[in-house]
C-alpha cells in the first residue's frame, strides 16, 4: 500500500519555471559529451541515462555519425580514421530486430558501424566454435546441477527422491550435450535436437567464452574498440558483466557505452539496479527531457517513480523528466472496478471508459466507430480475451510456448509447426471478397509465392489435373471460412487433402490421429511433452476458424492490444493500460498489491526484509513503461480484488487529482 508520495501539484510549478528557463535544448551538449568520452587519448567509458522519450536513439545516431566522420567534427574525424586504418568498426548491440532497423534507418549507409541485436552479436561471436560451445553448455550443465544440488542440501529433510530425479535429468542433459557434433542457433529442440541453442542458451555460452577464452576478447577488442549497447537494463547479466569484464582487462583498448533506463527493466534477467553495477569511474551522462508526452503524463511518470511504496526495495534512482515547453496539457484518468465482474461486462465497462475518454479530451480516437487507442494488457492470456481469440492463443500455447506470443525483441513468427495455418491459408483467406467470389489474380500470387505450381509436372494434361485439384480445394476451404460456426479442421481439411501447401509432418499426423486428448494436469503437476501435444493439437482444431486471423493479426503488431512488456520502446497518441491480476493468471506482477488492495504476501516480506527485488518493484517498472507510453491522453483501469481499499488508496497517495479518480458500477 501506498504510505507517502508527492502530491499532485506538488513540484509542478517548479518544474515549469525550470522548463521555460532552460527550454527544450538542456540536453544539447550530451552528443558533445559522448564524443569527448570516446575519442580522449584515454577514452572513458560510460553510462547514458536516457528516460522515456528522451529521445535516446537520436542521441546515438548524432555520436555515430561524428565518430564515424560521417558529420564534421575534429576529433570525431581522427577517430574514423584510426578506425578505417586498423580496419575496425564501431559494434552497436540492440535489443531487438525492430531497433536495429530503426538505427540503420536513421544512420543510413555507414561502413563503419555494425548494428544487431544482442542475440546476433554473440552468436557471430561463436558461430562454428563447436568444441568451445559445447564446454560452455557444459559448464552451464554442471553449474546449474551444483545449484540444486546445494538448495536441496538446505533443507531440513535433506535430499528427497524427487531432487535425485532432478540430479538425473540434469545430468542426462549433460550426457546429451556430449554426443552433439555441431550447434545451430534455433529454439525449436523438438525439430532439430539437443544441438539447437535456444536464445539464452546463445548468450549465456557467449558471455562464458568471453570470460574464459583470452583469444576471444583479444578478437573482440581488435574488432570493435567502441561496443555500444542499447536497452542495458534489459540486456542479459551474464553477458553484460562479461563486457565489464572485457573493458576492465582490455582497459584504454575497448569502450563501453551502456544506454538505457533502469526503471524501464521489466525482464527479469537483467540487472535489477544497473546503475550499482556500473563502475563508480564511469562516466554518468543523462538526458532529461521527455519529447513525447504531454506535462500531465510527464509528471504522472515522474510521481509514479518516486513514490515510497510499501514492499518497494529498489533505490529512487534516476532523473527526473522535463516535457517540452509546448506540451503543458494532457489527460489522465483512473477507473477501479471489481475483478469479479465477468469478462463480458469488464469489455463493455472498458468501453465505457474509452467514452468518458472521448469526452474529456474530445478525441474521437476514443469513440468506439474510431477506436485508434493502444490498449494495454498484462499478459498475453489476457489480450486474448480482450480480442476474442482465446481458444486460438491457448491452442498454440500449449504446441510451442516459447513461440504462441510476439515477442519485445521483434519476433512475431508463431510456432513452425502450425504451418501452412499461420502463413500460406491465412493469406489465402483475404483473397476471398465479402460476396465469397475469389480474386484469382491474387491467389496466383499467394500460391507462386508459397511454391504450390513449383512442383506441378511438366506433362499439360496431368497439369490441368492438379490445377483443377487445387482450384477445387481452394474454393471448399474458402466455403468452410464463411461459415460461422467453422472450425480450423474444417478449413484445413480440404487443403491437407489436396496437399495445396507444404505442411509440418507433425500437423498432418496429429490431424489425422482423432483419438481424444488426455486430460489437463492438475495445477502444479509436471506433464509429459507428448500429452501437452497433443492436447495443443486437439485444441487447435476445434478452435473457431475466425480466430485465426485475429491470433495471426495480434502476433504480427496489428491489432489495437499488446502486453505491457511487449510496447517497451514503442509510443502511442491515447494509450488505455487495463491492470487485471485475477484475468491474466500471473506470478510475477501485482497491481493489487501496488495500489493497497491485497497484502504482501510472507514471501514478498521476506523479500523485503532480504533487501532483494519484490513483486512491487517489477510492477512498478512495469507501471512506469506503460504510463510512459502515452502521448497525450493516458486511461488507467484497474479490475481489483477490494475496489474499496484501492479507491481509497490511490485517493490517499496524490499520483491523480481531484476528477481524475473513478469508481465502476
Amino acid at each position: 500500500m501506498v504510505k507517502r508520495a508527492a502530491k499532485h501539484n506538488s513540484g509542478n510549478e517548479t518544474v515549469s519555471v525550470q522548463s521555460q528557463e532552460l527550454g527544450n535544448d538542456r540536453d544539447s551538449h550530451v552528443v558533445e559529451d559522448i564524443c569527448g568520452y570516446v575519442t580522449a587519448d584515454l577514452p572513458k567509458s560510460f553510462f547514458l541515462f536516457a528516460g522515456a522519450g528522451s529521445g535516446k536513439t537520436r542521441t546515438l545516431v548524432e555520436v555515430l555519425r561524428r565518430v564515424t566522420g560521417v558529420v564534421g567534427h575534429d576529433a570525431g574525424g581522427k577517430y574514423a580514421a584510426r578506425l578505417r586504418s586498423r580496419g575496425q568498426s564501431v559494434r552497436v548491440i540492440t535489443y531487438t530486430k525492430n531497433a536495429t532497423s530503426v538505427i540503420t534507418g536513421r544512420l543510413g549507409e555507414n561502413y563503419l558501424t555494425t548494428v544487431s541485436t544482442i542475440h546476433a552479436f554473440c552468436w557471430e561471436l561463436i558461430k562454428g566454435y563447436d568444441e568451445d560451445i559445447k564446454e560452455a553448455l557444459l559448464a552451464r550443465n554442471a553449474s546449474k546441477l551444483a545449484k540444486v544440488k546445494a538448495k536441496a542440501k538446505e533443507k531440513v529433510r535433506g535430499e528427497t527422491e524427487k531432487d535425485r530425479e532432478k540430479y538425473a535429468e540434469i545430468e542426462a542433459v549433460g550426457d546429451s550435450l556430449r554426443l552433439v557434433g555441431t550447434f545451430r542457433y534455433h529454439p525449436d529442440k523438438n525439430t532439430y535436437g539437443a544441438g539447437a541453442l535456444a536464445h539464452d542458451e546463445v548468450l549465456d555460452v557467449a558471455a562464458w567464452l568471453i570470460c574464459e577464452r583470452p583469444t576471444l576478447q583479444r578478437i573482440l577488442a581488435d574488432r570493435h574498440p567502441l561496443i555500444l549497447i542499447d536497452e542495458s537494463q534489459d540486456t542479459m547479466q551474464s553477458v553484460l558483466d562479461a563486457l565489464f569484464v572485457l573493458s576492465k582487462i582490455h582497459s584504454g583498448y575497448v569502450t563501453l557505452g551502456l544506454l538505457g533506463d533502469h526503471r524501464q527493466q521489466i525482464y527479469q534477467h537483467g540487472h535489477d539496479d544497473l546503475p550499482l553495477q556500473v563502475p563508480r569511474d564511469w562516466a554518468r551522462p543523462a538526458l532529461q527531457m521527455n519529447h513525447r508526452s504531454q506535462r500531465r503524463i510527464v509528471e504522472l511518470v515522474n510521481t509514479i517513480w518516486n513514490a515510497n511504496v510499501e514492499g518497494r526495495t529498489q533505490l529512487r534512482t534516476g532523473v527526473p523528466q522535463h516535457s517540452r515547453t509546448e506540451k503543458n496539457g494532457g489527460t489522465v484518468r483512473i477507473f477501479v472496478g471489481d475483478t469479479t465482474t465477468s469478462s463480458a461486462e469488464k469489455i463493455r465497462a472498458e468501453a465505457k471508459c474509452a467514452t468518458t475518454m472521448a469526452d474529456e479530451t474530445g478525441d474521437i480516437a476514443w469513440r468506439e466507430a474510431t477506436r485508434s487507442y493502444k490498449t494495454l494488457a498484462l499478459e498475453h492470456k489476457l489480450a486474448a480475451m480482450r480480442g476474442n481469440f482465446f481458444a486460438a492463443y491457448t491452442a498454440m500455447d500449449l504446441l510451442d510456448k516459447e513461440a504462441a506470443a510476439p515477442k519485445s525483441n521483434g519476433e512475431r513468427t508463431g510456432p513452425t509447426m502450425v504451418r501452412p495455418l499461420l502463413g500460406p491459408l491465412c493469406e489465402l483467406s483475404e483473397c476471398f471478397q465479402p460476396d465469397q467470389t475469389l480474386n484469382e489474380f491474387a491467389t496466383m500470387d499467394v500460391l507462386r509465392r508459397h511454391g504450390v505450381f513449383a512442383k506441378l509436372l511438366v506433362n499439360d494434361n496431368h497439369r490441368r489435373v492438379e490445377l483443377a485439384n487445387i482450384h477445387s480445394a481452394v474454393m471448399k476451404a474458402g466455403a468452410a471460412m464463411f461459415k460461422s460456426n467453422s472450425t480450423v479442421r474444417d478449413v484445413l481439411q480440404p487443403i491437407l487433402a489436396g496437399a495445396v501447401f507444404e505442411a509440418d509432418a507433425r500437423l498432418v499426423q496429429a490431424f489425422h490421429d482423432t483419438s481424444p486428448p488426455p486430460d489437463a494436469p492438475k495445477p502444479r503437476t509436471k506433464e509429459a511433452n507428448e500429452d501437452r501435444l497433443k492436447r495443443g493439437w486437439y485444441s487447435l482444431f476445434n478452435t473457431p476458424w475466425h480466430e485465426i486471423a485475429r491470433y495471426r493479426s495480434y502476433l504480427g503488431g496489428e491489432t489495437e492490444l499488446a502486453t505491457h512488456q511487449v510496447v517497451k520502446g514503442s509510443e502511442f497518441t491515447h494509450v488505455m493500460v487495463v491492470m487485471d491480476d485475477g484475468d491474466a493468471g500471473g506470478e510475477w506482477f501485482s497491481y493489487d498489491k501496488l495500489f493497497g488492495a491485497v497484502e504482501l504476501s510472507q514471501a514478498d516480506l521476506k523479500n523485503i526484509d532480504a533487501g532483494k527485488q519484490t513483486i512491487i518493484d517489477k510492477t512498478l517498472r512495469l507501471l512506469y513503461v506503460t504510463c510512459s507510453r502515452a502521448e497525450e491522453s493516458l486511461a488507467l483501469v484497474l479490475w481489483s480484488a477490494n475496489p474499496k481499499l484501492a479507491l481509497d488508496a490511490i485517493n490517499r497517495s496524490g499520483w491523480f487529482a481531484i476528477g481524475e479518480v473513478s469508481a465502476l458500477e
